[in-house]
């Protein structure tokens, strides 16, 4: 079942879309979504980055683009964009 909320995005440009949310009462990752970890460069040990593992009660690929959202008008004049 879908669990759908809205939410703004900024790629490639700003839209409000509709998109899945994790299940909040998943016993694997508690409503999270995923599970992320650090991990360290092999050579040296060092820290290297966070890895971020979905987990399948989600899916973060899962969104519908409903309305890019105009954009700011020019200071002194008018955009020449028409709204929605």
């Amino acid at each position: 079942m879908l669990r759908l909320r809205l939410r703004v995005t900024v790629w490639p440009r700003k839209a409000v879309t509709l998109t899945d949310t994790p299940r909040p009462d998943c016993p694997r990752c508690d409503g999270a979504g995923g599970h992320a970890y650090d991990y360290g460069d092999p050579e040296t040990g060092e820290y290297a980055g966070t890895e971020w593992d979905p987990c399948p009660c989600w899916d973060e690929e899962r969104s519908w683009a409903l309305l890019p959202l105009p954009r700011r008008t020019p200071r002194g004049g008018y955009s020449d964009e028409p709204p929605f």
